[in-house]
């Protein structure tokens, strides 16, 4: 038996724990916090949604690579991350034939025809959310929220629930939803809305654990979340600036997209510098797509667009080697070397 002391191999020699399937057990514990709340204030329905969604990502990937016969990636639970992250941005009341499309956009046509995991370039939870609004009936039908009754949406056939408006739909239309919904109950997430996005508190939670075992940096969620907060405190539509801002922050899914689909490795700029250029970015296009697009909600195509971007961001924010000037990495001389 060699003495592994003494082998010799190319860099990069850090040596660590982690691997894929370690970061993305932790991202499914966090995720753990705002099923909870949504379980407590939906039902069980939202369970069998989340179950549907995980169990069809998990079986796309599995039959993908076997098709192609790829070794198997299901153990490193990337796909179901993403089928956690894929029902999180539904309403409970989707019919579950709905979860399944939406897991077959993101793991194959978003996911695995590029490469797989690490390879990819958008989102998969966020691009198939967007192809789902091929059914905005379905998209944009959010049952009240009914604390602690297990059975208050049935768990087969349709779903007769009563709908109410999301406090996005208030803003949109320039009105504080504060005689509808107070702050606490969106700190809480008693309010209509996408399952996994209605409560700030847990999601905020989740993202601390994130933060303390290291999977991701504060950067990118700080960005995001200030860059919001600071645009409407300057720019509110209502009377109250502090009002406006903390509703604006605390409604859709700012939160549950801050924390856990902008900060996704592949999707994101691997520079501090770009890191932080990413986050302001979806911080500004949030508050324009929801302060003039038709949607009252901007998050998802915000984060997607600069996904696409990731590649420029990487490009400018990398650090400058000594002893060659700022500019001249982006003037190319003779020779075709900069």
């Amino acid at each position: 038996m060699p003495d592994t002391r003494l082998v010799v191999s190319s860099s990069p020699h850090i040596r660590a724990e982690e691997d894929t399937h370690s970061i993305m057990l932790d991202v499914c514990i966090a995720l753990a916090f705002p099923l909870v709340i949504a379980v407590y204030f939906f039902g069980l329905r939202a369970l069998t949604v989340t179950a549907v969604s995980v169990a069809a990502c998990v079986f796309f990937e599995w039959a993908y690579r076997k098709l192609l016969k790829k070794p198997s990636s299901v153990r490193d639970l990337s796909a179901v991350v993403t089928g956690l992250l894929l029902s999180f941005n539904l309403p409970v009341s989707v019919p579950y034939w709905l979860p399944v499309v939406g897991a077959f956009v993101a793991v194959v046509v978003v996911k695995q025809l590029y490469g797989g995991i690490g390879k990819i370039f958008l989102n998969p939870a966020l691009a198939a959310r967007v192809f789902l609004f091929s059914f905005p009936v379905w998209m944009t039908s959010f049952p009240k929220p009914q604390p602690g009754q297990w059975n208050a949406l049935p768990l087969w056939g349709a779903v007769d629930a009563v709908s109410a408006a999301t406090p996005l739909s208030f803003l949109k239309h320039g009105a504080l939803p504060a005689d509808t919904y107070n702050l606490q109950d969106l700190v809480l997430g008693q309010i209509p809305g996408s399952l996994g996005e209605v409560s700030a508190l847990m999601l905020l939670l989740g993202g601390v654990y994130l933060v303390v075992r290291r999977v991701i940096t504060p950067r990118i969620p700080v960005a995001y979340l200030g860059t919001v907060a600071a645009l409407t405190f300057l720019f509110p539509k209502g009377n109250v600036a502090l009002d406006w801002m903390l509703y604006e922050v605390l409604s859709g899914g700012l939160v549950l997209g801050a924390v856990f689909m902008a900060t996704d490795y592949a999707t994101s700029p691997v520079t501090k510098r770009g890191q932080w250029i990413f986050g302001v970015g979806c911080g500004l296009l949030t508050v324009f797509i929801r302060y003039f697009g038709a949607y009252p909600e901007g998050v998802s195509y915000a984060i997607l667009v600069m996904n696409a971007c990731v590649w420029l961001i990487d490009k400018i924010s990398l650090p400058r080697r000594f002893g060659i000037p700022r500019l001249a990495r982006f003037i190319r001389k003779g020779g075709g070397k900069a």
